[in-house]
């Protein structure tokens, strides 16, 4: 069976627009959220959000380029150009063996609402004839598949907040089936617009705190909803003696990948986490077992249904190895990147495996006795895992979670 290993990464996120500050800034316990600053919140319950900031798509993209993307393909050609320049990739795959799996949760919202307001305002013909390239949600896989000439299979996957970790999970099963060689995995959201934030707020998932510091509480007993967040993920995923055989630098192994449904509910988990908790299991068995000691980047997204059933979903899949897993969500600190979380907290969970430390769940000071793992509270702790998990849960019932293993060289 081929093996299949990181060799690449690369990230736009509300905490750092690249992979070296992004990991420094999660290690330091750094908020991203701040003041909703897109557009005039003053008729909106929700007053903040994860934004990514002083982001500049010309360093990624040429100007007409940039002006025929949407924001969330803009995001994710700059994390996929990372990805590319820190494997040194291109150029080394025949193209026919080179894959894309880039996906996003919504798309081009941006672009939708602002071509919806000309139509209604102006009329037909305003509309811009790249409304629809700019907004369908493949065409940032597209986009990146003909700047690096990957001809290979070219997978955009929408699972909601599931996204990315089903296309890392399922770029790792065609490598290993021999479908491809190297595969650039990821996803990209731009969602805080007007329309998106007013979605989110009526559904009732977002927490309304007006203080960024107190709006994303992974797993403590004040949560009561996510903070919106955007970016994007992208990671190079290839064949293990491909790699060898050009002498590139490799974070971690990819080594399991469950994908599950819970046909229950909309928005809802299923109770007790039975959906999370087989993903896990369906990722631990394809690697062989969970082996030492075990890091989980949970979904953790700070609603009070979610962190209660993923901590159950966790105890159900580890058993009595759940008391001693370290757990950490990340959205404490980038809040939810919808579509791209599943790729940043992939790079979170390779970059843990790699370095020895854990960074920590922020804002977590009132524990709730229903979230009762080792959650790494505050402070990044260095510990050196075998063993790193990183689990993602979307609208629809999606379940997905993807084991990695620490490469000993």
């Amino acid at each position: 069976m081929r093996r299949v290993v990181v060799t690449g990464l690369g990230a736009v996120t509300p905490v750092g627009n690249d992979v070296p500050a992004f990991w420094e800034n999660l290690l330091a316990g750094k908020n991203g959220i701040g003041h909703l600053d897109r557009f005039d919140t003053g008729e909106y319950k929700a007053k903040v959000a994860a934004q990514v900031k002083d982001f500049d798509p010309l360093r990624y993209m040429e100007k007409g380029e940039a002006r025929k993307s949407d924001l969330f393909s803009q995001y994710a050609m700059a994390a996929a150009c990372q990805a590319v320049e820190d494997s040194g990739i291109f150029g080394k795959v025949v193209p026919e063996r080179f894959g894309v799996y880039f996906g996003s949760g919504i798309g081009g919202l941006i672009t939708m609402s602002n071509e919806m307001q000309k139509l209604l305002e102006k009329g037909p013909k305003r509309v811009s004839p790249f409304f629809i390239p700019m907004m369908i949600a493949n065409m940032a896989a597209g986009n990146i598949a003909i700047r690096f000439e990957a001809k290979g299979p070219c997978l955009p996957v929408t699972t909601a907040c599931a996204t990315s970790t089903n296309e890392v999970g399922e770029a790792f099963h065609a490598i290993r089936a021999g479908y491809a060689d190297v595969i650039l995995a990821g996803g990209a959201e731009a969602a805080i617009t007007p329309i998106g934030v007013a979605g989110f707020t009526n559904c009732m998932a977002l927490f309304l705190s007006e203080n960024p510091d107190e709006a994303s509480l992974p797993f403590d007993k004040r949560r009561n909803g996510f903070v919106m967040g955007e970016g994007a993920g992208a990671l190079i995923l290839e064949e293990y003696e491909h790699a060898k055989r050009r002498g590139a630098h490799i974070y971690a192994e990819v080594t399991g990948y469950g994908c599950t449904c819970d046909a229950y509910h909309m928005t809802a988990p299923a109770p007790g986490g039975e959906g999370a908790a087989r993903s896990i299991l369906l990722a631990l068995e394809e690697s062989g077992g969970a082996q030492g000691q075990i890091y989980v980047n949970a979904h953790g997204t700070g609603t009070p249904l979610n962190d209660k059933t993923e901590t159950q979903a966790i105890k159900t899949a580890l058993g009595e190895k759940a008391a001693q897993v370290l757990v950490s969500s990340t959205k404490s600190m980038t809040g939810h990147m919808l579509g791209a979380a599943g790729a940043v907290e992939a790079i979170v969970s390779v970059l843990a495996l790699h370095e020895g430390v854990i960074p920590p769940t922020i804002n977590l000071y009132d524990p709730d006795p229903d979230c009762d793992l080792d959650y790494v509270p505050n402070q990044a702790r260095k510990v050196q895992v075998q063993t790193a998990l990183s689990t993602s849960l979307g609208f629809g019932g999606h379940n997905a979670c993807i084991a990695f293993k620490r490469m000993e060289e």
